[in-house]
């Protein structure tokens, strides 16, 4: 790749991107930590509680069709921030995508959590 790209050596990758990466012999992890924090911080919700779940399990999303609207830009922003989260967490994916288009505050609701 060198002949083609010009490249340089820069050391052990530990960011990229807000996310913490440990390289070992047992191989590649990426820590999430400081990004969420950093998201919490964004959307001024650094004093929320920690769920076990990113979604609840008694929550009937399609039971709200002509729920209450939420700020479109908020909601919008918090889905997009979560986006590399959704990339490593298959749990928190599933939530986001059931309610990425819903735009009403029980979707909002959701993604706070």
């Amino acid at each position: 790749m060198s002949r083609e790209f010009e490249m340089s050596l820069m050391g052990e990758l530990r960011f990229f991107l807000g996310l913490r990466i440990k390289q070992g012999p047992e191989g590649t992890f990426v820590h999430q930590a400081k990004y969420t924090r950093d998201i919490l911080k964004k959307f001024e919700m650094g004093d929320s509680k920690p769920m076990t779940t990113p979604m609840s399990t008694n929550t009937a999303l399609d039971a709200d069709e002509d729920g209450e609207a939420c700020g479109p830009k908020e909601f919008r922003g918090m889905i997009g921030s979560l986006r590399t989260s959704t990339a490593t967490k298959p749990d928190i994916r599933f939530a986001v995508c059931l309610v990425r288009g819903t735009g009403l505050l029980l979707g909002l609701l959701t993604v706070k959590r």
